[in-house]
């Protein structure tokens, strides 16, 4: 697949960068944001890291506020931020022009229904189709781990539990953690997959930790002062069902912290250390 690359920073000796290209799983052009840190000049096989980001963001957002590049290139960690949907002139949006559905609010996941089912596919994207193309162009290994914010949290707990022996570590700042029982979820997975709430299940972390066919450790990081962590979060729920499975769940209820990238910032040497653990150990 050939790679436009449309910006190039150095930055803590290694390089931010970021392309487009024509993806088959979206249907369309889509852009994707890498961190190169310096020991991939030195040809080696680095692992991955891939971020998923929250309703109403872009490749852009994580790269440029969660400051996650100086400790990537301590750790020889490459980051990767793929676009949160499809985008384009023949995608279509939320026909009210809402900001949690649609353009910006793909919910990483597989969409069943019309007219999202052609381009909404953004968990074969990310679980396949971007991998496959960073492995390919850039000096990484097949060692992946994968974290994600809000929307992007819960894209990052549906991609590994949805994948075993995918990925080799997995957390999650903030994840709506039950969606098929939030408002968030349940307007995203009513029009992307349908009316049958049965089917959800199989989009929801709090449903698939207790099916899990392996058990990765999850860090789980949630502002306690978060305006969204009542009624679109909850993740109590995910506590519940992780402690009935006996699944390694670590969720840490950090006071003070709302949902903005103060927090993620905050907390991200701590997420990259722990995949670090797992993916250079």
């Amino acid at each position: 697949m050939p790679l436009e690359q449309l910006s190039s920073q150095k930055c803590f000796a290694g390089w931010l960068q970021r392309f487009r290209h024509r993806s088959a799983a979206l249907h369309g052009d889509t852009v994707f944001a890498l961190y190169l840190p310096p020991q991939a000049e030195r040809g080696e096989k680095l692992p991955v890291l891939y971020w998923l980001s929250g309703l109403t963001c872009t490749d852009e957002n994580f790269m440029q506020k969660a400051g996650a590049q100086r400790l990537a290139a301590e750790l020889g960690l490459i980051l990767v931020a793929p676009d949160t949907s499809p985008r384009g002139p023949d995608v279509p949006g939320d026909p009210d022009g809402a900001w949690d559905f649609g353009l910006g609010a793909g919910f990483y996941l597989d969409a069943t229904e019309a007219p999202w089912s052609r381009h909404y596919r953004m968990h074969e994207f990310v679980v396949d189709e971007l991998p496959a193309l960073v492995e390919t162009h850039f000096p990484a290994s097949d060692r992946r781990g994968i974290s994600g914010h809000s929307m992007g949290g819960h894209g990052a707990l549906v991609c590994a539990l949805r994948n075993p022996g995918r990925y080799r570590s997995v957390s999650a700042f903030a994840p709506v953690a039950n969606p098929m029982h939030c408002p968030w979820g349940e307007k995203a997975f009513s029009r992307y997959i349908g009316a049958d709430r049965a089917r959800w299940r199989e989009w929801d972390a709090s449903v698939l930790i207790g099916q899990a066919q392996e058990t990765l450790p999850i860090l789980v990081d949630q502002g306690d002062r978060d305006a969204f962590l009542v009624e679109q979060l909850k993740p109590a729920v995910l506590d519940a069902a992780a402690r009935a499975a006996n699944y390694p769940l670590t969720l840490r209820i950090q006071p003070g912290y709302d949902h903005s990238y103060y927090f993620i910032t905050s907390f991200i040497d701590d997420h990259l250390r722990h995949h670090a653990a797992a993916l250079c150990g």
